[in-house]
């Protein structure tokens, strides 16, 4: 099973900023729903509270300490690990960890592959960061820039990084 990490960060590392993503974005959300349509989703507790509801056509995992959780069609997790034991049950070939910051730099030594679109803007203030990972260590994949459009204010580029044998 391919672990892997998918995610948007602004230059200065930025994924949240009040709990929430500090951009607006349709295209890469489609992107983001492309990509992990079908696939087992492993998320913090935080950022499911920020999306609000399971995802649909996913299976769901949130990672919490709180063993008192419950969540209506969503598996719990204590750990990464059982993050990815439980995702394993339907043997995926891929289960994307989504976010938070802590969520990520938990999963970030056991990855194979990330998934990252990088939002050509700077982000004051921001309250969670993806991890900086070395690139040396990885393959970049994919780059395909995207230029701003009537519904896309920002320009990003998504990338694919392979995690070298």
């Amino acid at each position: 099973m391919i672990v892997s990490l998918i995610g948007a960060a602004s230059e200065n590392g930025v994924i949240g900023k009040d709990n929430w993503m500090p951009w607006d974005l349709p295209a890469e959300l489609t992107y983001f729903r492309t990509v992990t349509k079908g696939k087992p989703v492993i998320m913090g507790r935080k950022t499911y509270d920020a999306v609000g509801r399971p995802m649909p056509n996913r299976h769901n995992i949130v990672v919490s300490r709180d063993g008192a959780l419950a969540i209506p069609d969503v598996d719990i997790a204590s750990s990464i690990e059982q993050a990815l034991d439980l995702a394993h049950k339907n043997n995926p070939d891929e289960v994307f960890v989504i976010g938070g910051e802590q969520i990520y730099k938990l999963a970030m030594p056991l990855a194979n592959k990330i998934y990252l679109t990088r939002v050509h803007t700077t982000i004051e203030g921001g309250e969670a960061f993806f991890p900086e990972f070395d690139e040396a260590e990885w393959t970049k994949v994919k780059e395909e820039r995207r230029e701003p459009d009537a519904e896309n204010k920002i320009p990003f580029t998504i990338m694919v990084f392979e995690r070298k044998k």
